[in-house]
């Protein structure tokens, strides 16, 4: 979910078949032979239609759930979770979006406008009354960014109050990428948005990002449920209720926002591209009317530990995560309707079991201790992540890394791997040796102005103050062919669609290697006798970590 954007850079280029599938040669370098056949079989029972595409909360994610801890326990990992056991609860508000009276128009100069659900617009979930209703005016606030640190501020001089604002996603694309990253963040603008006094936000994208990942692509999946993480009073996290009503609205209705007013669509959305977005007020008034059904139900993480044998180590942690959900069964797509989620992210799952495997049957244990978390409801937004480190089962100042895998995309024999936010921290060392001792070579991100670093997992930790480091398979194959369009051609036709399953390439030995690299950092980081740092001046640290003035406390743990 977090993933979408950065997904539609690769969607958006020329398409490559892949490499054929079940090349039999063996990975080069310090890979276990067998290493590639357990990732293949973890694989192909996560990704079986018998587990129904792992939505969290289904029967089919606990299945999954009860298969990982199983691992856990067969390979000897001490169970991490609640009272004992692999599983930390995680308590969900889920969502689902009713049709019926459900409404989205625009009144202007005495004409009314009823725009389509689902072909054209879809309104959001209210997580507080289920139910909404709201007829307000309009105020154009640009991307609702605001970085005074750069001199930005898309809300100065802007009076929402009691109006539905209209905004564009991402920020703005002159932004240093990091600054680009943290302002992206649209729980941030919803808060702030919030505290101005709007009563609703319409979200409008760009026409280059719809053309890379069209609307009628993902609209027709309203029908399935979203979630919300609880805090403990039981109150939705990172929602707001002073946000009665949303709703996104494809390109093509555009026109209709901004007509009678100081600018048209394409004048915003040129104006979006200079790098000049102004806001004002938009003429005429939207009607917006949402109906949800509310229920809470819980899901689970699940944890396991490699005890560290350091007597004053151990105390400390190294957490490697991979979310083990996808989206469960949703609209058909020739005539499947179960989104598997091979690549996405069984292959990272089994990854991490992988590593978790090879660092238990080591000889010499890891100093410091080494945690295993599969997470739940990161399609959701990062939310079993979220309660991870809100309420985790260990002291949270105890976790001193983050290593995630997420959709790692094994799309051939790649002699690279790209680490995704290795500039931050003195991680950058640390997977840079082990890269070496992989045979592989480091690709930096090949779409940095997609800030990718924010949508994934690793992100609660870092907002935690946790340095964290996420890797992606490389895109260099070794018989010649192009990477880049490999993975294009995956998104294009697979990524969140039920053909993203195991009948599709997958390259194991490449996993597998993966897998040798993940052991091989998670030892070096367990052995340092330091713990890794946020490098000085780096962004995320001034932000997030020790030093930072707005930081706060870290939740003792249990």
């Amino acid at each position: 979910m977090g993933k979408h954007l950065w997904i539609a850079a690769w969607a958006g280029m020329a398409a490559l078949a892949v490499p054929e599938p079940g090349r039999a040669e063996a990975a080069p370098g310090p890979v276990p032979a067998a290493s590639a056949a357990r990732i293949e079989a973890d694989v192909r029972f996560l990704a079986d239609d018998l587990l129904e595409g792992r939505a969290a909360g289904t029967r089919g994610y606990d299945l999954a759930a009860l298969y990982v801890a199983t691992q856990y326990r067969q390979m000897g990992l001490e169970p991490a979770g609640d009272d004992g056991g692999y599983f930390e609860r995680v308590p969900l508000l889920k969502g689902t979006l009713q049709r019926e009276g459900s409404r989205f128009a625009i009144t202007r100069a005495g004409k009314t406008t009823d725009f389509e659900f689902e072909s054209q617009c879809l309104p959001g979930v209210n997580f507080f009354e289920g139910s909404a209703d709201v007829t307000a005016p309009m105020v154009f606030v640009g991307q609702a960014v605001r970085a005074p640190e750069l001199g930005h501020d898309d809300l100065a001089g802007v009076d929402v109050r009691g109006k539905i604002a209209v905004m564009l996603t991402n920020a703005p694309r002159q932004f240093p990428i990091d600054q680009r990253a943290f302002h992206s963040d649209s729980t941030g603008k919803r808060r702030e948005l919030a505290r101005l006094g709007a009563v609703g936000i319409i979200t409008l994208d760009d026409p280059e990002n719809e053309k890379k990942r069209p609307w009628v692509l993902d609209a027709p999946n309203w029908r399935q449920p979203v979630m919300r993480s609880l805090d403990a009073a039981g109150r939705p996290h990172d929602d707001f209720p002073e946000i009665r009503v949303r709703a996104v609205c494809s390109v093509a209705v555009a026109d209709a926002f901004f007509a009678g007013s100081p600018h048209t669509a394409a004048e915003v959305y040129e104006m979006l591209e200079q790098g000049r977005l102004r806001s004002f007020d938009l003429a005429g008034t939207a009607t917006l009317a949402t109906r949800a059904t509310l229920e809470r139900i819980e899901s689970h993480n699940v944890i396991g530990r490699l005890r560290g044998s350091d007597p004053r180590l151990a105390a400390e942690h190294v957490a490697f995560t991979a979310h083990l959900d996808h989206l469960g069964v949703g609209a058909p797509h020739g005539g499947d309707a179960i989104y598997n989620g091979a690549q996405d992210n069984a292959v990272g799952v089994a990854t991490m079991l992988e590593a978790a495997r090879q660092l238990a049957d080591d000889a010499a244990k890891p100093k410091r201790s080494v945690l295993f978390v599969a997470l739940t409801a990161e399609e959701m937004g990062l939310l079993g992540a979220r309660q991870f480190v809100a309420d985790p089962t260990v002291p949270l100042d105890s976790i001193v890394a983050n290593v995630n895998m997420d959709m790692p995309l094994l799309i051939g024999d790649a002699s690279d791997v790209v680490p995704i936010g290795l500039e931050h921290s003195t991680l950058e060392p640390v997977v840079r040796r082990a890269a070496a001792a992989a045979g592989l070579t480091l690709t930096p991100d090949p779409f940095p102005e997609e800030v990718i670093f924010i949508r994934s997992d690793q992100y609660e930790f870092v907002r935690a103050g946790i340095p964290a480091i996420y890797l992606l398979s490389g895109v260099k194959l070794r018989d010649g062919g192009d990477g880049v369009k490999g993975i294009a051609e995956f998104l294009a036709k697979r990524y969140h669609l039920p053909s993203d399953d195991v009948d599709q390439p997958i390259h194991w030995p490449g996993a597998a290697r993966l897998a040798w690299l993940n052991h091989h950092i998670a030892l070096e980081i367990a052995n340092d006798p330091a713990r890794p740092a946020w490098k000085t001046g780096d962004f995320f640290g001034e932000r997030f970590g020790p030093a930072a003035s707005t930081a706060a406390p870290a939740p003792p743990g249990r």
